[in-house]
C-alpha cells in the first residue's frame, strides 16, 4: 500500500508498518560490483593439471638421521662432526647401508646454494637419495625469533624432498 490514501486523525503521525528495501538493495548491488571485479584477481593464472595421488603418508622415523652444514662448511652428522672425505662412509656405518634412510638435511642460512648443493650431490653420490630439508616453521610473515634459531633439533622437515 505505498501509494494508498491515508486519514489522519490530528497531528499524531500513523506508525509506518512497511520495509523500506531501496537501501539494502543499493548496498548488495555495491557488493556485488566489487566481488565481480575482486574474484578475477583471487585466482591463480596458472593452469595445471594435477594428478591425483592415493598414496599414504610417510611414517617419521624414531630416531631421525641429521647432517647438518654449520656456517663454516662443517658437516655434523647427529651432533658427531664428519669429515666430506668420510661423509659416505660414516653415512653406512650409521644406516647400516640402509640407502633407503630419509637424511635429514640442515644448513646455516649463511651458507651459499652452490656450497649447500655440494653437501647434497655428496649425499647422492654416496646414495642417499632421499633427502629432506629442515627450516623453521615460522607464522606467516613472521621472522623467527633468535631462541628459536638456536633450537634447531625442533625444527620440523620443510615440505620439499629430493628424490
Amino acid at each position: 500500500m505505498a501509494g494508498g490514501i491515508r486519514e489522519r486523525h490530528g497531528d499524531d503521525l500513523a506508525e509506518n508498518h512497511e520495509i523500506n528495501v531501496t537501501p539494502f538493495i543499493d548496498v548488495m548491488l555495491v557488493l556485488l560490483i566489487i566481488f565481480m571485479v575482486a574474484a578475477p584477481l583471487a585466482t591463480v593464472d596458472v593452469n595445471v593439471d594435477l594428478p591425483a595421488s592415493s598414496a599414504q603418508p610417510a611414517q617419521r622415523p624414531d630416531e631421525p638421521l641429521y647432517l647438518t652444514v654449520k656456517e663454516d662448511l662443517g658437516l655434523n652428522l647427529g651432533n658427531d662432526p664428519v669429515q666430506r672425505e668420510q661423509l659416505a662412509a660414516t653415512l653406512d656405518r650409521v644406516t647400516e647401508s640402509d640407502k633407503e634412510t630419509r637424511i635429514f638435511l640442515r644448513a646455516d642460512k649463511a651458507i651459499e646454494y652452490g656450497q649447500f648443493m655440494e653437501v647434497m650431490n655428496l649425499l647422492r653420490d654416496a646414495g642417499y637419495l632421499k633427502i629432506a630439508l629442515v627450516g623453521l616453521e615460522t607464522l606467516s610473515g613472521a621472522a623467527p625469533s633468535a631462541s628459536a634459531e638456536q633450537g634447531a633439533t625442533a625444527a620440523a622437515p620443510a615440505s620439499g624432498e629430493s628424490q
